[in-house]
């Protein structure tokens, strides 16, 4: 039997995230923030849960009534899987599950991860181009949900990691002509003369946590990046990590982890309490989440 998360009763209905650690969430402001702004009578919370305490997890949220699902993050993501009922073509596909929610008593896996990803670049994604490429840094779980998005909107992909075979990995798995490498060949400068970019697409993805935080830098040369590239960091903290600043600094448009995090919580809050998030406050949300 798994405790109740604090020591006060259950509010109906409640929706977690779940993770070992989950502290550092900002899942449950994100939720909180949306609750409060529709005035709905419910909540969403942090729960921490041991890698060995997935299934006792599941099989008592299984059983209450006033559950209404979880966000699943690290190590998880793979985990919860033989604990549910159906996962979703998506999931299934990435082989990752970031959100579990309840459906006629039945627990269905989904990712809302390529979602989130994608709803900041929505208007060059409506644009018609000659071709489109992403250089995708990071072979994680995160990375296998982005490359799926990409590769569904047209993008050729080159995926670098630590170890290019496990890039390799990832893009046997879809379909389309695409590379591997490993993060040192962006690390070092290069010579190549990009051609003429005019209706062509361009992006750079940091999918890792490199940059974050108390983590390792990010190395990464910019004389990799074409001329009218997007820049999109995925992590959170700091907002503007330093990839961002520099590519700011040489004029690219850049996109920060905040935009990924609200659109993926955006679908999972549609999930959990049958509403549409309140996105016309998005910039508030925003300044909370970076206050």
């Amino acid at each position: 039997m798994v405790a109740r998360a604090g020591s006060c009763a259950v509010v109906t209905p409640f929706a977690e995230v779940i993770g070992d650690p989950i502290a550092q969430s900002k899942s449950p402001r994100i939720h909180g923030f949306w609750l409060e702004k529709l005035g709905i009578d419910a909540a969403y919370r942090a729960h921490l849960v041991a890698p060995d305490g997935v299934g006792a997890y599941l099989a008592d949220r299984r059983t209450d009534p006033d559950w209404r699902g979880c966000n699943v993050t690290m190590p998880h993501k793979q985990a919860v899987q033989p604990f549910l009922d159906t996962v979703s073509r998506t999931a299934s596909r990435i082989g990752a599950i970031n959100t579990v929610y309840v459906q006629q008593d039945r627990l269905i896996g989904d990712n809302t991860d390529g979602e989130g990803f994608l709803e900041p670049l929505t208007q060059w994604l409506g644009q018609t181009h000659l071709f489109r490429m992403a250089r995708v840094l990071g072979a994680g779980g995160a990375a296998r949900a982005i490359t799926a998005a990409l590769v569904d909107h047209g993008f050729t992909l080159v995926v670098a990691g630590r170890d290019a075979a496990k890039c390799e990995t990832i893009l046997a798995q879809l379909p389309g002509e695409h590379h591997a490498t490993t993060l040192d060949h962006f690390a070092d400068p290069t010579d190549f003369a990009f051609d003429d970019r005019d209706g062509l697409f361009d992006l750079v993805v940091n999918t890792t946590p490199l940059g974050m935080a108390g983590r390792e830098p990010l190395r990464f040369d910019f004389s990799h990046v074409p001329p009218g590239s997007i820049v999109y960091d995925i992590v959170t903290s700091p907002v503007r990590t330093p990839l961002l600043i520099e590519a700011e600094t040489r004029g690219f448009r850049t996109i920060d982890g905040l935009a990924m995090l609200i659109g993926q919580a955006a679908a999972a809050f549609r999930l959990f309490f049958g509403a549409d998030a309140p996105r016309e406050h998005d910039a508030e949300l925003r300044a909370l989440l970076e206050s």
